[in-house]
């Protein structure tokens, strides 16, 4: 076996960490929730090229477009919403509605947390930087600020809130434990290639400092490949696994059946989203 020292943090803490350390960094391998990280580290060009074996497993939607890092897993966007409130009727139809005047105080989000800067980060690579940033004042005018998207759902499922904006594993997660924060929701799937449909990729990459490459390209080797993927499949985080040929868990709705939108993974601009995120005062 190898064995595996894990220094943990948010995606941007330990992706600014690998910036400052630069070549000296002691880690091998950067593995990340969502994928704006993977891009920081990318266009700092301290990712070593992945070869051809690793990036075979993960179909084109779900890696990088340089070849640089690949997808591990997968989360949906949704819209988490009390049915006593709501049904399938009256739902939004597009993450465009939550910006109308009739939303105002009905709908909570998390926006400081590196999930929904992902998901604001699909909105201006779709839409661009001008309707992105009108969506985000809208928002300020209109969402009930949280903090975590477990508080953003419970607030839904207390009917604090019509509804929620978050991915889809949390409900699955609190489904098969108490479901203290979901028994009262259900989930809305924008799909028809909205941006409230984007699918948000967990990234693995290694890096040129890495004194083991060889173990590192193994680990991601191991991780995209059929063992890997069935501990998604079978285990509880309910992300949905993205390797060829994976199937994901058997309670999750299909992958392909999300309508997601087309997003490169390798082109999220965090530095632009928080850009226009602390002039819509979301941050």
């Amino acid at each position: 076996g190898i064995a595996v020292t894990i220094r943990q943090g948010s995606d941007l803490e330990v992706g600014n960490q690998i910036l400052q350390e630069g070549a000296n960094s002691p880690a091998d391998v950067f593995l990340t929730e969502n994928s704006p990280a993977m891009v920081l580290v990318d266009k700092a060009g301290l990712f070593e090229p992945l070869p051809q074996d690793i990036l075979d497993q993960v179909p084109a939607q779900f890696r990088a477009s340089d070849g640089e890092w690949t997808g591990i897993a997968a989360r949906s966007t949704v819209f988490t919403y009390n049915k006593d409130k709501l049904n399938a009727d009256n739902v939004p139809k597009s993450m465009d509605d939550l910006a109308k005047p009739e939303w105002k105080g009905r709908w909570a989000a998390s926006p400081s947390g590196a999930d929904f800067q992902a998901i604001v980060g699909a909105y201006l690579q779709l839409k661009g930087e001008d309707a992105t940033l009108a969506w985000l004042k809208a928002m300020k005018e209109n969402a009930v600020i949280v903090r975590g998207n477990r508080t953003a759902m419970a607030s839904a499922n207390k009917g604090e809130v019509d509804g929620a904006l978050i991915y889809h594993y949390y409900y699955y997660g609190d489904q098969a434990g108490t479901k203290e924060s979901s028994g009262n929701v259900q989930q809305h799937f924008f799909k028809n290639q909205d941006p409230g449909a984007f699918i948000s990729v967990s990234g693995g990459g290694v890096l040129k400092s890495s004194k083991h490459k060889d173990e590192a390209f193994q680990f991601l080797k191991f991780i995209t490949g059929p063992a890997g993927q069935a501990v998604l499949r079978d285990g509880t985080s309910y992300e949905y696994a993205v390797g060829v040929g994976a199937d994901s868990n058997a309670a999750l709705s299909p992958i392909a059946d999300l309508g997601a939108p087309k997003v490169d993974q390798s082109t999220l601009d965090n530095a632009k989203v928080t850009e226009l995120m602390t002039a819509a005062g979301l941050l």
